[in-house]
């Protein structure tokens, strides 16, 4: 069959796949006035015009090489809603053009059996609370990704912890759903959740997903090729793209940079990087929370998880800057790989996002104190870190005030004001709240 563009459509949603492709295509919610419908491209040629649907703002482009996500792009609706061929290929190749080289000269020189020559195992725990739906759906493409060919094993285990639940809706969740395990944590707090998860797993890699994401088809493939690359590293990270585009908080947040950290695969190892000063005390650059994979046995060696940190509401973040952080600097390569692909489904409001960037200052600056007690030998990193990160802050909010910045003032002073709450003791307020529930509940 003939490779080249198809554009599935669905009730409010545009999606696009190669058309030798079984797996359905993702399901976003209908397009608002500012509503961007998500469109997968393979770039193998020939294209064929995308119409944006009308009352859309535009439509967000995925580009991929057989499968290899390697741009996104956000397009404004053209006059009569078309973006023809010749359109499309040049944003394809101002976007991703270099990149596509790249595919091309590594599916001619590499050996592909990166799948077949690595054994060990995996788990892929998602920790929850209270969000079956956005369970359900994360569990149903982690479950498509899993399915093995018939009379074969499954190829990973799926473990879901169940946090501090107030009802009984996640546990009857997973056990509809063949080959997943299902484990209570009573102990509220992600990081209580994810070290649960790694006491529990069975697999030699320990995959956590959050439970607003879905896998992509090729996640597993990309595990596999990191791997082999890089069989020294004991943390992976991934490429985190938008689920949905369809309300204006999240086009903003994406317009912003959303979870991005860009097409290239990075590894990190050693203690200095050349033109970061701050390395590796900027634990942001490493990857995202929401998608990361850990070789298990170094995450226990390490500690597991601060679980001071990603409490709820005291404070809601700071736990894979930590791990992450503590990691590279115990000696372990870390590795960002593209194809470890997730789309994650930002928030739609503009007042729970404005909650996202208090928490990210939050939570950032509570693993900037914890690490500056803690490291003697980092602090004049930390104190470089800070300057850097305050004057950027403030850069942020003039150029927003001028209205050159993808974000309303709000927003940008939101994270600024989250920054100055964490420095002001939110790491120890946490800590002993963190104790008082492990004397309270077992």
């Amino acid at each position: 069959m003939a490779r080249g563009l198809i554009i599935a459509w669905r009730p409010g949603v545009a999606a696009a796949a190669v058309m030798d492709t079984k797996e359905p295509p993702r399901v976003a919610s209908p397009p608002g006035p500012v509503g961007y419908p998500i469109v997968e491209v393979e770039v193998t040629p020939p294209l064929a015009p995308t119409v944006v649907p009308a009352g859309a703002a535009g439509v967000a482009l995925v580009m991929r090489h057989a499968g290899r996500p390697i741009g996104f792009v956000m397009v404004p609706r053209p006059a009569d809603g078309v973006i023809d061929a010749e359109t499309l290929a040049r944003l394809i190749g101002e976007e991703a053009g270099t990149r596509i080289l790249q595919a091309r000269l590594r599916v001619e020189l590499l050996p592909r059996d990166g799948a077949a020559a690595l054994s060990a195992s995996l788990t892929v725990a998602v920790c929850s609370r209270d969000r079956p739906a956005d369970l359900a759906r994360c569990l149903e493409s982690v479950l498509r990704v899993q399915r093995p060919a018939r009379g074969a094993r499954p190829r990973f285990e799926v473990l879901v912890v169940d946090n501090a639940p107030s009802d009984d809706r996640t546990a009857a969740l997973a056990a509809s759903l063949p080959g997943v395990r299902y484990v209570r944590e009573p102990r509220p707090g992600l990081d209580f959740a994810r070290n649960r998860a790694a006491r529990e797993a069975g697999g030699d890699f320990l995959a956590f997903l959050d439970d607003d994401v879905t896998m992509d088809r090729h996640w597993l493939d990309g595990l596999h090729e990191a791997r082999r690359d890089h069989p020294d590293a004991a943390v992976f990270t991934g490429l985190v793209l938008p689920y949905e585009l369809a309300t204006e908080a999240q086009c903003l947040f994406e317009r912003r940079g959303g979870f991005r950290r860009g097409f290239d695969t990075l590894r990190y190892r050693g203690q200095t990087l050349p033109g970061n000063p701050c390395y590796p005390c900027g634990a942001g650059i490493f990857g995202a929370g929401c998608n990361m994979t850990f070789r298990r046995r170094t995450l226990l060696e390490l500690g597991g998880f601060d679980e001071a940190l990603d409490t709820g509401p005291p404070l809601p973040g700071g736990g894979d800057l930590d791990i992450f952080y503590r990691a590279i600097r115990a000696g372990h390569a870390l590795v960002y790989e593209p194809r470890l692909l997730v789309f994650h489904r930002h928030r739609r409001e503009r007042p729970t996002l404005r909650r996202q960037y208090w928490t990210w200052g939050l939570g950032f600056m509570a693993f900037v104190a914890k690490s500056y007690a803690a490291e003697p030998s980092q602090r004049s990193k930390f104190r470089t870190l800070l300057r850097w990160w305050f004057e950027d802050q403030l850069r942020q909010v003039v150029r927003s005030v001028r209205g050159r910045h993808a974000l309303p003032v709000d927003m940008v002073c939101a994270e600024l004001m989250g920054g100055l709450a964490g420095l002001a003791g939110a790491y120890s307020r946490s800590a002993r709240s963190a104790r008082r529930i492990r004397e309270r509940v077992t």
